[in-house]
């Protein structure tokens, strides 16, 4: 599944210094940084909003599309990479951007969502995903959202891995092709056990007050 969509950020050039990034967020903007192999550093703004919503589960890999009145910055594609928060409010302080070279592959790790259902689950069985994520190259207009794994052929002590995505054309996986993904085993049963001192306790008759 690809996941690049078309979206926008709009973008204002800043200059770098504490004293301006203390300014900018009281006027509820983002200080943001973006750096990559065919640009220099630029420092520039983005809206509170924009930073908050774009830095949830599922932009991970986005292509964003910089929007500016400055040439610099206006059409630059980027990847969303760290994002600060203060450590009380939450609230988001600085966020750094990565332009990559558009004709060049890059690594990123790609969400694995389980589709179907387990039969091994009919025969007492718990279907556990172990890992979550894929590393993969590919170009940066080319990354998918996700990637899907059917699980419903998963038998009771079973398990699916790397080697059972279905990779689309022109995706380079990195992870080891035996790594585990999902699992379908036995959920153990606990047993409750009574302590000895418990048991003596319990067994023990209760002790005769003096003078009966």
């Amino acid at each position: 599944m690809t996941g690049n969509q078309n979206l926008t950020i709009q973008a204002e050039l800043r200059k770098a210094g504490k004293s301006t990034s203390r300014n900018l967020r009281t006027q509820r903007m983002v200080p943001a940084v973006v750096y990559g192999p065919k640009t220099k550093n630029f420092s520039f703004s983005i809206g509170e909003n924009d930073a908050v919503k774009y830095s949830r589960h599922g932009f991970e890999n986005t292509i964003f599309t910089l929007k500016s009145d400055d040439k610099s910055l206006d059409g630059m594609k980027v990847l969303r990479k760290d994002l600060d928060v203060h450590p009380v409010s939450r609230r988001p302080i600085h966020m750094d951007f990565f332009a990559p070279d558009m004709t060049q592959t890059v690594r990123v790790e790609v969400e694995v969502r389980l589709v179907g259902k387990a039969p091994g689950v009919m025969e007492g069985g718990l279907v556990s995903q172990v890992k979550r994520e894929v590393e993969i190259e590919t170009l940066p207009l080319e990354i998918p959202e996700y990637f899907e794994l059917d699980i419903s052929n998963l038998q009771l002590d079973e398990s699916l891995h790397v080697s059972d995505i279905k990779f689309p054309a022109g995706v380079k996986v990195i992870s080891g092709e035996k790594e585990t993904i999902v699992s379908c085993a036995e959920v153990a049963e606990e047993t409750a056990s009574t302590t000895p001192a418990a048991a003596e306790g319990a067994a023990a008759p209760a002790t005769e007050k003096a003078g009966e």
